[in-house]
């Protein structure tokens, strides 16, 4: 794929976790396309895409149970296992609101696993779906950050909030309350910040120019544009659900004339 070196063979944690935090260059924007299986992924290494994202929305989809932390986190480190083993690029994980698990845990589960990466939003699905306070959630980042640092392995945390994602009143009144937020975990001990949602272009540059570290943004397959975000600032890409929904478009399409 133009625009892409595949990394050199990496074996180790350490070094995996390594090479995927260098992805994340402000203006030269690492895609992540958003994988929920091994079939899933294997198919987006061959595409020569450097690493990948397993996200919480399909995954649940692929076997039948829901987000929101509908899958129990040992049923979600059974299936990434499945596919670090199908791939030799980093994997970083959706891990929800961190499904209520202490951090040092998780981030065992996650490195026994394979992975060296992963999101932690701020909705708490166990707990009625209530936000945390913001340095609460900055709390947690700095406890993972820890725990992570404890096991010699720089796991790239991506540190979302949920403030933005289809918010009541303005969304323009709430992008410095995100942008607040996410500097408290900047602050903790994250490595990237996920100001979860599909923003206007001048929403998206202030959240890039005014946040201190590498924005994730996310978008769907069939209508983003590399070269837009990369204007923006933005340093990685993911597609949430939205690959697998258009997979789902597209087999519906295939089938229709086979009623």
């Amino acid at each position: 794929m133009p625009g892409y070196g595949r990394i050199g063979v990496v074996t180790t944690l350490p070094e995996k976790a390594a090479a995927f935090l260098a992805l994340h260059r402000p203006g030269d924007p690492v895609i992540l396309p958003t994988v929920w299986d091994a079939w899933s992924a294997d198919l987006v290494q061959q595409e020569g895409f450097p690493a990948l994202t397993v996200g919480s929305h399909p995954l649940a989809n692929s076997v039948g149970k829901s987000d929101r932390e509908g899958m129990a986190f040992a049923d979600v480190l059974g299936r990434v296992r499945e596919i670090t083993a199908a791939v030799d690029v980093p994997v970083s994980v959706d891990l929800e609101s961190g499904y209520g698990v202490e951090p040092a845990a998780l981030i065992d589960g996650l490195l026994q696993a394979g992975a060296v990466g992963f999101n932690l939003e701020d909705t708490v699905h166990k707990e009625g779906g209530r936000m945390r306070e913001p340095q609460e959630h900055a709390d947690l980042v700095g406890r993972l950050r820890q725990a992570a640092d404890d096991t010699g392995v720089h796991v790239v945390v991506n540190a979302r909030t949920d403030l933005l994602l289809a918010p009541a009143g303005d969304p323009a009144e709430l992008v410095g309350p995100a942008i607040e937020r996410l500097r408290l975990a900047a602050a903790a001990g994250a490595d990237v910040l996920y100001p979860v949602g599909r923003h206007e272009p001048e929403v998206l540059r202030r959240l890039c120019s005014e946040l201190p570290l590498p924005v994730n943004a996310v978008t769907l397959p069939e209508q983003g544009d590399k070269g837009y975000f990369a204007e923006a600032g933005v340093a990685r890409v993911s597609f949430g659900p939205f690959l697998q929904y258009a997979l789902g478009t597209e087999v519906n399409r295939l089938l229709a004339p086979w009623r």
